[in-house]
């Protein structure tokens, strides 16, 4: 069998070679086709040049298999998916392409841990709307003076005395498909929003006897946005709801036991504190600078910040670790410089890092440990053990490394915003200044003088600035659909003044605290955050502050996110094909066209994009998060509702409208009401109707022309977006698949399905 397969290889060789020969006869002359040994030559002089890089692509084919692994919908793909990464993996260890395999086999192991975090945080969720009488323990008590509500975190006692009754608007209990007799218990841990204060007495530990309205957690409120219910996965919660009356305290919290027990109790006592010391919006950024806690900032103020490029500052990150870990080592150094026989005998700048790192890890777990203060501890902790041994740190690889502690560990956090706008900002800057350009900013000259040097630390700044915005814009334009503007310029005033006023007065009125001198330091905090407000106020309020654009499509954000990586990890000329793709992934968006009606999960709310961009709304009622939520969707605003649309006629039971969008007319129906409607009267309304919304499960007798979305098909579905100029719909559901966090959808709602075409009817 050798001679045969010698003889095929040999005459493809000898093909190959003739074809080249045919096409370097017929290319002009000065122009040439190198062969396959000046190609291999290109291609191994490329990687040699970029040896140092290729590092840092090993998390990013691991993040990669982490979002191969929740964009693919079904186990099938996945598995399939797995078998692909596996395959080429082993192929590329055959034929000794090492970086090939490496990244294969890291995308595998991606995936492989984000399944095994699914699996390990696996637990049971509601499938059904109930009403529950039931005793808890709380676990965590969230304040959120923003919307006036509190919110718990209860974890239901086994062997507690239950009651479980169906909720309004579930199936009657009679049937062959009726579903299970309540009783069978609840979640291990339910998220209950209260309105109004904190209560005295319902603190971590105490033991409540509640009666509450639970549902499963909520999905998407429109397809492409956030998913609530992934992260209730994640986090644990298997239902949501409010109580209905008042809670009662069954027993008291004991006292905290365990360091982590110890670490909320002190966090939450000292976010209470320093909210009471400092009155107002002042005083809940306040403690988000100590403690992380963002819920009692106001949305004004929030949005405020976010409109400002500001809002990185509320979250406990970069900037708050290097002052904390840098002022301690500083204070450390010099206390121990002040006796001459320590600063003599003993290694005090290895004693003044320990010290720092202790104090930074403390810091880290008081503020909660959310992503951005792990990703900066850890890169922090790095650095510290560099000078301890004498040796500097690599910026991007200690990233690397940072970044493949923190998705090995919770992979979900690749998909939330902190972890993607933490992660970019750095890398830019650090990227940044591994560049030409940055070299020269940070070098200084032989005869350079006082202006010199000065003009070249303001450009550093501008550049950092640019750089760092244009990163986090893309990322927040994807995530929140809007961006500020003027970042850079708030940034410049903001990140000094955080510095070296509002860090230290708040060290020290922490420290005056302890000694009960509290009250001589806090009103100096406040002034410093009063000023930091004004300036968010003031940049969010110019001329053309926001840019603001619709739902951005995952195919334009990879483009983005891929080619920033590529313009940022490279080193070689071609590292600029990066900003190409980035630059045609974030055109591709700004072309990208907002859907025309947007229906809830529910089928209780609706909202029509207007021709002038604005939101009419189907009930004038509709919650703040909703309309805030839309609004961001579509770039408008909405500030009207059904019946105050030419073309639209309401009454208490429905809403009936013939409005022209995309050059035709569309009749829209859609219910108000639960009440009882006679056949004979809404047969024909909703034959003549192009889509029939309702909150209902409409009988199969209700068959508009296109599209029905009742009860029944939004619980498959989920919230739903319908463009009418090419008569595409989309559900929030519809790329979940099988995925556990997926909404159950029992028996009894699927019985019918919603009529409707693959496009939208010609005319009407």
């Amino acid at each position: 069998m050798a001679v045969p397969t010698q003889r095929v290889t040999s005459r493809s060789a000898g093909t190959v070679q003739t074809v080249l020969s045919a096409l370097r006869a017929r290319v002009p002359v000065g122009l040439a086709i190198p062969d396959r040994a000046a190609l291999a030559a290109r291609w191994w002089a490329l990687i040699d040049a970029e040896r140092h890089a290729l590092p840092l692509w090993l998390p990013v084919a691991f993040a990669a298999g982490v979002a191969a692994w929740f964009l693919l919908p079904f186990a099938s793909q996945r598995g399939g998916a797995a078998v692909a990464l596996a395959g080429i993996g082993a192929a590329a260890l055959l034929l000794r392409w090492r970086p090939v395999a490496a990244l294969a086999l890291l995308a595998l192991a991606g995936m492989g841990a984000a399944e095994w975090r699914s699996a390990q945080v696996a637990h049971p969720m509601l499938a059904y709307r109930r009403v529950a009488s039931f005793e808890a323990r709380v676990e965590a008590v969230e304040i959120r003076s923003d919307r006036d509500q509190v919110r718990l975190a209860l974890a239901p006692i086994i062997g507690a005395d239950q009651s479980l009754t169906m909720g309004a608007g579930d199936p009657p209990r009679a049937g062959a498909d009726e579903p299970p007799r309540p009783g069978a218990g609840l979640p291990p841990l339910v998220r209950v929003t209260m309105r109004g204060g904190p209560i005295a007495g319902v603190v971590p530990g105490a033991r409540i006897s509640l009666r509450a309205m639970l549902s499963p957690p909520a999905g998407a409120a429109i397809p492409g946005g956030y998913d609530f219910a992934r992260r209730a996965w994640f986090s644990g919660i298997g239902a949501t709801g409010f109580p209905m009356g008042k809670l009662r305290i069954v027993a008291p919290a004991p006292p905290p036991s365990g360091v982590l027990a110890w670490l909320a109790a002190a966090r939450a006592g000292l976010q209470a504190r320093i909210v009471a010391a400092v009155p107002g919006a002042a005083g809940a950024i306040a403690a988000a600078f100590v403690t992380g806690d963002q819920g009692a900032i106001p949305l004004d103020t929030a949005q405020a910040m976010r409109d400002s490029g500001l809002a990185h500052l509320l979250s406990i990150s970069g900037l708050h670790i290097a002052v904390v870990v840098g002022g301690t080592i500083f204070l450390v150094r010099r206390l121990l410089g002040l006796f001459p026989y320590v600063a003599l005998r003993w290694p005090v700048r290895t004693i003044a890092v320990a010290i720092a790192a202790l104090v930074g890890i403390a810091y880290s777990l008081l503020a909660g440990a959310e992503v951005p203060t792990v990703r900066t501890m850890l890169a922090t902790l790095i650095v510290l053990l560099g000078m301890v041994i004498g040796r500097e740190a690599l910026s991007l690889r200690l990233l690397a490394a940072a970044a493949m502690i923190i998705l090995a560990v919770r992979p979900e956090a690749l998909l939330g915003p902190s972890f993607q706008l933490s992660f970019a900002a750095v890398i830019a800057i650090v990227a940044l200044y591994e560049s030409r350009v940055g070299r020269w900013l940070t070098t200084a000259g032989e005869d350079e003088g006082f202006l010199g040097r000065s003009g070249r630390h303001v450009a550093s700044l501008l550049v950092s600035g640019l750089v760092a915005e244009l990163a986090l814009s893309s990322i927040g334009l994807f995530h929140f659909n809007r961006a500020g503007l003027y970042g850079i310029l708030a940034n410049l005033l903001a990140i000094p003044w955080s510095s070296f006023v509002i860090m230290p007065l708040l060290m020290l009125a922490l420290l005056a605290e302890a000694l009960g001198l509290g009250g001589l330091v806090w009103p100096a905090v406040g002034w410093a955050m009063g000023l930091l407000i004004d300036l968010a106020q003031a940049a969010a309020g110019l001329p053309g502050a926001v840019l603001r654009l619709p739902t951005m499509g995952m195919g334009s954000y990879a483009m983005i996110i891929g080619g920033g990586l590529w313009l940022a990890l490279w080193r070689t000329r071609w590292r600029w094909w990066g900003a190409g793709v980035a630059g045609l992934g974030l055109g591709l968006a700004f072309l990208n066209v907002p859907p025309d009606l947007l229906v809830s999960a529910d089928g209780r709310n609706a909202a029509l994009r207007l021709p002038d961009g604005r939101l009419a709304f189907l009930r004038p009622r509709t919650g703040a998060f909703l309309r805030g939520s839309w609004g961001d969707a579509v770039a408008g605003d909405g500030d009207t509702d059904f019946a105050s649309v030419p073309g639209m006629a309401c009454s208490a039971d429905t809403c009936v409208s013939r409005v022209e969008i995309g050059g035709r007319r569309w009749r829209l129906l859609a219910t108000l009401s639960r009440d009882y409607v006679d056949r004979a009267a809404f047969e024909p309304a909703c034959a003549a109707a192009d889509i029939v919304v309702s909150d209902r499960r409409m009988p199969m007798w209700c068959r508009p022309r296109w599209l029905r979305l009742d009860k029944t098909a939004l619980a498959t579905s989920g919230a739903v977006a319908v463009w009418f100029g090419d008569g595409r719909i989309e559900g929030a559901n519809i790329g979940l698949g099988d995925h556990p966090w997926r909404p159950a959808v029992p028996v009894w709602r699927q019985r019918a399905r919603p009529v409707a075409s693959r496009t939208a009817p010609s005319g009407s």
